[in-house]
């Protein structure tokens, strides 16, 4: 502060002096992005070896609507899988625990992300990047509760609906459903739908970046629903119910985000006019 600048004055900064003040030596920024590494594996490897030791109810909790799709059309309350190799169980549980892991971790590695991002960003855009950064995780999670609610019991029922009797001259069809295809499958669909469901993060960052605007939007509608179309035959079963299941959410998160990017161009709208008045 200089000797003319009265003590009850405050020094004007500007974005360009808060981005000068934050800049750091190339070698601070390395041992900075390893230290974040270091922070988001250790939290990986924790979550996952605390989920290890429940990988078996939640491999249960997994299979609960293949089994309840079993027993309320089939009747059997004895539904069986199988596995084929002796340590099979034990790597699906592997597999299964550093699934949930991720889950678990990711408020850590977000975190650890954006803190390593934020001081490249002007003040006022951390502030718009936080949100996209809460969002996506919890979009992803109902994505993963719409596999399990809706899509799991679905995929089942028309699974196990090829199951055929033996009779005079016909041979029985009996479903044997291995282990670790069922969670292969379970993940696929989940991992789907979760990235099907940050749509609304994608578009609304272009937006934010001004890559895309609500007039763009709404000019490819239609291409739009033809894409979500092809990728909702891609990830689902070879049926019309489950296609269906997977395009009108998706869909409606296209028009949703373009509701989005309609009010953050509003917004920039009136920003830009205050600093015109200014």
């Amino acid at each position: 502060m200089t000797k003319d600048m009265r003590a009850d004055e405050k020094p004007n900064f500007t974005d360009e002096d808060e981005m000068e003040s934050s800049r750091a030596p190339l070698l601070d920024h390395l041992i900075e992005l390893r230290s974040r590494l270091i922070w988001s594996i250790a939290a990986l490897a924790g979550a996952s070896i605390l989920c290890f030791f429940f990988a078996r109810p939640l491999y249960n909790i997994l299979l609960a609507p293949l089994v309840q799709v079993a027993e309320v059309d089939r009747g059997d309350t004895r539904f069986e899988l199988i596995y084929t190799a002796p340590l099979e169980v034990f790597f699906v549980q592997l597999k299964l625990a550093l699934f949930a892991g991720v889950f678990v971790a990711f408020p850590v590695m977000g975190w650890q992300i954006y803190s390593f991002v934020a001081p490249g960003l002007y003040k006022r855009e951390r502030g718009a990047v936080l949100p996209f950064l809460i969002a996506a995780p919890v979009l992803f999670l109902i994505g993963a509760i719409f596999v399990y609610y809706v899509m799991l019991p679905l995929i089942s029922n028309f699974a196990l609906s090829f199951e055929q009797e033996a009779s005079e001259g016909v041979a029985a069809i009996t479903p044997q459903i291995k282990v670790s295809e069922y969670l292969s499958l379970v993940m696929a669909l989940m991992l789907a739908f979760g990235l099907s469901f940050q749509l609304p993060v994608v578009l609304g960052l272009l937006g934010r970046a001004g890559l895309v605007g609500t007039d763009t939007l709404r000019k490819g509608r239609k291409y739009a629903l033809v894409g979500i179309l092809v990728a909702a035959a891609f990830f689902t079963p070879p049926d019309l119910i489950s296609q269906i299941m997977l395009a009108v959410p998706v869909y409606c998160l296209y028009e949703i985000s373009i509701a989005c990017v309609a009010m953050m161009e509003k917004k920039a709208a009136e920003e830009e006019a205050e600093r015109a008045e200014e």
